[in-house]
């Protein structure tokens, strides 16, 4: 089968190296891909997100599945231009992947769907918005739209909250509408499926670090690491969240002439009365696809063509024994302005049983430089928690740019968790 797979970062190059471990797979074309990517299938110029030109290449190539990385493809309608080819593709039409380009769409199918969830306003301008937080304190403020991961603040106090609002306010376009929910309290955690439409598929629970300093310290950034399986929800537990949260979401779309074809990936707080819904993605999430593709004990492949064709079976998922680490390498000055191009050194000396899956990256003369603030992702498996999360730190040991930096506690609530 001859697969295209949307995308260029790190989540990227490990579903490529998932999909090109399958049997099914004769071509694996990356659009526009990294250096990654490029060792496991070809790269080809596409703009991701622009919608006819990813049709015609498809077209042009005889695609027989398009899987979509990240967001804005999705957002921009790029499931709607292949469908119209009659081009399979894993991921949500433009309608269903609204769920993550609107927060508060979100929340109103989320209402709709009796999914629990955080209370909420929503508000189109700064001194509404402004004034409610002050007399709210501890609160969550959101841009609605897309905004790479950096477009949540938690505001602990009046003072916090009124400069969380006007920071989301002036994030342009994403910021014009912004919704201000409850602070919840617990630990946070994962949960992706894998969707037909109607039926789907659980994958592990994962649990990312969203703070760039260690201790959940300092800005949010799009993820500085993740491990999984969490220990936090009970394979009962995992289960009630299927047939709570996604079962109820994909009946309320398929209801509104949307079915949500893709990864459908839901972020859980974990409070004293269950899991409440932070948030949902349209997508696969990033870094936790990277420890999910290492747990994954099966051929991704036939999943993915499945949900695009409406085929899936519902079953439990082949998981690999014990635990995936991911370490999130950083450039200097991200997640605010990082710098680029600093040489990459110590890739080729990455031990075996850990790999090293790249995103803001790039090839020139010959050698690998920085070209984003998330670099990479240092990823391993081990027999448990302790032993995966010390191989992936073995292996960045051998690993140097200019100004590097990452979390030192990864998988740390997850240690103190475990019995």
């Amino acid at each position: 089968m001859k697969v295209l797979l949307l995308g260029a970062g790190g989540r990227e190059h490990a579903l490529a190296w998932k999909l090109a471990q399958s049997p099914r797979l004769s071509k694996l074309l990356c659009g526009p891909g990294n250096p990654g990517t490029a060792r496991l299938g070809t790269n080809v110029p596409v703009k991701a997100d622009a919608p006819r030109e990813v049709a015609a290449l498809a077209r042009q190539e005889q695609v027989e599945l398009v899987v979509v990385g990240p967001e804005a493809p999705l957002v921009a309608g790029v499931a709607d231009a292949l469908a119209a080819e009659g081009i399979p593709c894993f991921g949500p039409v433009e309608a269903a992947a609204r769920l993550e380009g609107s927060k508060a769409f979100a929340k109103e199918v989320m209402a709709e769907a009796g999914v629990p969830t955080a209370d909420f306003q929503v508000f189109t301008d700064v001194p509404s918005a402004e004034a409610y937080a002050v007399a709210q304190g501890r609160i969550v403020v959101k841009a609605d739209g897309l905004a790479a991961g950096k477009g949540v603040i938690v505001a602990p106090d009046a003072e916090a909250a009124r400069a969380a609002v006007r920071a989301v306010g002036a994030m342009g376009t994403a910021g014009q509408r912004m919704v201000l929910e409850e602070l919840l309290e617990g630990e946070e955690v994962s949960v992706i499926a894998l969707c037909d439409g109607e039926r789907y598929v659980l994958l592990p629970p994962a649990q990312d670090h969203k703070r760039v300093g260690e201790g959940d310290t300092g800005p949010n950034t799009g993820g500085m690491g993740a491990y999984c399986p969490a220990p936090f929800l009970t394979p009962e537990a995992l289960a009630q969240v299927g047939e709570r949260v996604i079962a109820p979401m994909l009946a309320v779309m398929r209801r509104r002439g949307a079915p949500f074809k893709g990864a459908l990936y839901a972020g859980l707080m974990l409070t004293r009365s269950g899991p409440k819904v932070l948030e949902f993605n349209a997508r696969f999430g990033d870094p936790e696809t990277q420890v999910l593709m290492l747990q994954l004990g099966e051929d991704l492949l036939p999943l993915l063509e499945a949900c695009a064709r409406g085929r899936l079976e519902p079953r439990a998922l082949a998981l690999e024994p014990g635990a995936s680490v991911g370490v999130v390498l950083a450039a200097e000055g991200y997640p605010d302005t990082p710098r680029r191009g600093q040489r990459i050194e110590g890739l080729d000396a990455v031990p075996a049983g850990a790999t090293a899956f790249l995103a803001g990256v790039e090839a020139k003369e010959g050698r690998l430089i920085t070209a984003g603030g998330r670099v990479l992702t240092v990823c391993a498996r081990g027999k448990d928690l302790v032993e995966a999360r010390d191989r992936a730190y073995a292996a960045i040991s051998g690993i140097r740019f200019e100004g590097m930096h990452f979390r030192r506690d990864i998988g740390a609530r997850g240690l103190r968790a475990t019995p």
